[in-house]
């Protein structure tokens, strides 16, 4: 766990006039609405720099897409905010004098991950994804944005790729936030005949919150079966789970939202220190069955999606999670 003492830590963040987490200024809300989302026609734009994709609306950061790090071998994304300009995400790497600094490497803000495919640990690092390419150029405009990737997954040793990912992404701006669509694709690659995806927690779509976010430290899970906290919502199946809390004055926080197209609903990895992950193949990790594999053959493949929307309002009741939800499946039926 954390190598600062969760005691200090939890003084410095609950305590009136404690840390202050950066952000850019926050944008007037819209007139009569409390949702701090009045930029549904700002654009999306995307400037490049050596390994990384920065990701602007509206002519303020949003995200940066790391396709290459030589700690992290994985693509990932990281220092995400919300409309209000609040990082919603973890700061990476983290500060130890703001930041829980657990898993600092695993949980680098906003990734798609697998501890077991076919025996090769992606999750824990011990085997790299490779980005080859932008298959399609990363191309903004109002209200919306667009990119899609070509990654390789390597196996442990290191000396052949055993899987392709074709990973499309959409940005997009909608009332209740921004949406962040995820669609890839998976198959074996090369003289590989089949992958196999194991049954471990630490599978899926994971989102790593703001350490004043999370659960101890004042923050809220909730899920749309009206599930709240961790401890209820650990190893449970929904449309979506929500990580928010109140931070530099506004209600902040990310919901994923698994595609029901999916191969099979996904269970959900809560946890009170951040942690939130939607993951579909821990069956028996996750309490809800016997040992699970989910094995891909050659000329066969494995589609997952996801949303996730990254909110903020003047108070809690400003963001409509139900409705957000009907706004994802909307989108998902765009192409």
């Amino acid at each position: 766990m954390a190598s600062i003492s969760k005691l200090v830590l939890f003084s410095a963040l609950t305590l009136g006039g404690g840390l202050a987490l950066s952000a850019s200024p926050a944008p007037q809300a819209a007139p009569g609405g409390e949702k701090s989302s009045s930029a549904q026609g700002s654009a999306v734009a995307f400037r490049h720099a050596p390994n990384v994709l920065h990701i602007d609306i509206g002519g303020r950061p949003f995200a940066d897409y790391i396709y290459s790090n030589k700690v992290i071998t994985r693509p990932f994304f990281a220092h995400v905010k919300s409309p209000a300009g609040i990082q919603v995400t973890r700061n990476y790497p983290p500060d130890p004098d703001k930041d829980l600094t657990d898993h600092d490497t695993f949980h680098p803000g906003l990734w798609m991950s697998f501890g077991d495919i076919s025996a090769n640990d992606y999750w824990r690092l011990k085997a790299r994804v490779e980005h080859e390419r932008f298959v399609e150029a990363p191309e903004g405009g109002p209200g919306k944005g667009s990119f899609t990737v070509r990654n390789y997954y390597w196996n442990n040793e290191g000396k052949d790729r055993i899987a392709a990912e074709l990973a499309s992404f959409r940005v997009l701006v909608e009332p209740d936030g921004y949406l962040l669509l995820w669609q890839s694709t998976l198959t074996p690659y090369g003289d590989t005949q089949e992958i196999v995806f194991g049954d471990q927690e630490e599978m899926g779509l994971g989102v790593r919150v703001q350490t004043k976010l999370a659960e101890q430290f004042g923050g809220e899970i909730t899920d749309s079966e009206g599930r709240k906290g961790a401890k209820q919502i650990w190893s449970k199946s929904a449309h979506w789970i929500d990580y928010s809390g109140m931070l530099e004055g506004k209600w902040v926080g990310a919901t994923i939202m698994p595609d029901p197209a999916n191969f099979r609903p996904s269970w959900y990895h809560a946890r009170d220190y951040g942690l939130i992950v939607a993951n579909a193949f821990g069956q028996e990790a996750m309490k809800a069955g016997p040992k699970s594999a989910v094995p891909v053959k050659k000329g066969a493949e494995l589609k997952l999606g996801y949303g996730v929307l990254f909110h903020s309002s003047d108070a809690k009741t400003g963001i409509d999670l139900k409705q957000a939800y009907q706004e994802f499946l909307k989108a998902i039926a765009t192409p």
